[in-house]
């Protein structure tokens, strides 16, 4: 296994991303009271909305809706990524970053693309209204259409549970302490937390604005990146 040379409790990269994620919330919270939106600006939109730039496939995981969205998202950064970091070094853990979270960003947009599709089929006319921010109160998925094309997208919790992933994959049998007190090992955790967002995202509650599909998107993408590292390097680690 390789050992890197120096272990810095902050290394670089993820130091630098915990600054530009508060800086981009700071930013946030001070421009809105200008009248300036940066989620309607940064955040990922689906490609029938008005507002949908290429760019927000990366920006959209640098925005945060609230600073709990913004703590637990940095939190878990922090505990896993110092960790990542360290072990595979700065560029592997950008790449494995910026893959992870583009990869999120793709499977909701598909997921969602399909889902906005499925509605459109069955009644043609309600998309239109969808895009202009309306929709018919007499059909029960109308509502639902117009959420689903209009709502942005915001978060990093798709390269975070990317980094969860990898995290359960490197370090298998390390305990983590649930609530800080209920011991569980770090592969069963992965299982299980994989497994419920599976279960909520095939729920499709419309009161649900958790992005599900995006977080099994990140897993799905850093399985497949970590998988073709260790088939194509004889020194994984």
């Amino acid at each position: 296994m390789y050992r890197p040379s120096s272990f810095s409790q902050l290394p670089e990269i993820v130091k630098n991303l915990l600054i530009i994620n508060g800086l981009f919330f700071f930013a946030t919270i001070s421009l809105q009271k200008l009248g300036i939106d940066l989620v309607k600006i940064f955040g990922l939109h689906q490609f029938q909305s008005a507002d949908f730039r290429p760019y927000q496939l990366v920006t959209h995981f640098f925005m945060h809706g609230s600073l709990t969205h913004l703590f637990f998202n940095m939190f878990a950064l922090w505990m896993f990524g110092k960790v990542l970091e360290n072990v595979w070094g700065a560029k592997r853990f950008l790449l494995y970053y910026i893959v992870t979270a583009l990869g999120a960003a793709i499977i909701h947009l598909m997921v969602t693309q399909f889902q906005i599709i499925e509605i459109s089929n069955q009644f043609p006319q309600l998309l239109e209204l969808a895009i202009e921010g309306k929709y018919n109160p007499s059909i029960a998925s109308s509502k639902r259409l117009t959420q689903l094309v209009l709502t942005p997208t915001v978060g990093a919790s798709g390269a975070v549970f990317g980094l969860l992933l990898a995290f359960g994959m490197l370090f298998p049998n390390t305990l983590l302490y649930v609530y800080f007190a209920i011991p569980i090992k770090a592969k069963y955790f992965v299982m299980v937390y994989g497994a419920l967002e599976l279960y909520s995202g095939l729920s499709n509650n419309p009161a649900d604005n958790v992005a599900h599909f995006a977080h099994l998107g990140g897993m799905l993408f850093g399985y497949i990146l970590i998988k073709y590292w260790r088939n194509n390097s004889s020194s994984f680690y």
